[in-house]
């Protein structure tokens, strides 16, 4: 164990994580699995893809996370003739100062919510991916830092409605996890329906922690203990994808690398300074679902599960 980790999980920081979920379930209700998958998401230090029919309350959870974090919201809807300027900002000329001058764009925030990512062009989609890697914007020959912390969580329609272009796996990838919310349960859409309206409950929702509080976090997230033991069981997950015949490309270094980032920061959501095997299974499909091409018929979901049921745990 590394001298820098903490001897036990401080009481502080458990209270904390258990206050964000219980007030963002004040407002995404019956959801808190996904809220907590999503949460470690944004600790692990990941961007977040929802992907939901219209109105199960994708844009209520994005909202709703960067509310209880107290973190700055720009929320930007995607459509066909969205550009890239329209996200990341424009020069303009100003005469008087006879230079351009670069006007930053909805992107510089600390949480944007990409809605309805996949209606706009690949073009446009591929213009966030060197502010989602490198937390920058790179505009006529300069760089400017984009807010700290920075989240990209964005949400997208099924691939099969109209008007909708796929991802590529360059811009999948640059996503920790994706995740779905599906229809609430009876006893969660009677509250819906005999409650509040959601947008009311946002305006008066308060922040739960500070930024600082959430660095901290962030912060004690790496420090999480992996044993030689849970790496060996994570490479031999890793290398089982790669020589599988039923997945067409294995997982990559880096999609390990956010493998363990997701499962630190779920163990650390339940309390623990130590990652387990069943923190990996269970972040298992956010994380790597969406990074796996099938061979044959195979869903991405039952991909996840053969792998889990194939490799034992050392």
């Amino acid at each position: 164990m590394s001298s820098a980790q903490p001897a036990q999980m401080p009481d502080s920081a458990r209270a904390t994580l258990r206050a964000v979920v219980e007030r963002a379930g004040e407002v995404v209700l019956g959801k808190e699995h996904t809220l907590k998958l999503a949460l470690a998401c944004l600790l692990a230090r990941g961007h977040l893809l929802i992907e939901d029919f219209p109105g199960v309350g994708k844009t209520t959870l994005a909202h709703t996370l960067a509310r209880v974090l107290g973190l700055n919201f720009k929320r930007l809807q995607f459509t066909a003739d969205l550009l890239p300027a329209d996200i990341l900002g424009v020069s303009i000329y100003d005469p008087e100062g006879q230079r351009f001058a670069f006007h930053r764009g909805p992107i510089f925030t600390q949480v944007l919510l990409a809605d309805e990512i996949n209606r706009a062009t690949p073009k446009t989609q591929s213009a966030l991916l060197e502010a989602m890697e490198e937390h920058q914007v790179s505009a006529e020959g300069e760089t400017h830092r984009l807010p700290e912390p920075f989240f990209v969580i964005a949400t997208q329609n099924p691939h099969h409605l109209i008007g909708t272009f796929p991802l590529p796996e360059s811009q999948l990838d640059r996503f920790l996890m994706r995740l779905t919310l599906g229809f609430p349960d009876r006893a969660a859409e009677r509250q819906l329906l005999a409650g509040r309206e959601r947008r009311e409950l946002l305006v008066n929702l308060a922040p739960v922690v500070s930024g600082e509080q959430l660095s901290a976090l962030q912060t004690d997230v790496q420090r999480v203990h992996a044993s030689d033991a849970l790496l060996d069981y994570l490479q031999n997950l890793i290398d089982a994808t790669r020589r599988s015949n039923d997945i067409a490309e294995g997982l990559s270094p880096r999609a390990g690398l956010a493998w363990l980032a997701a499962a630190r920061a779920w163990a650390l959501l339940n309390g623990r300074n130590m990652v387990l095997p069943e923190d990996v299974q269970t972040v298992a499909e956010s994380v790597i679902a969406h990074r796996l091409q099938p061979a044959r018929g195979a869903t991405r979901a039952q991909l996840v599960q053969t792998l889990l049921e194939s490799v034992a745990i050392p």
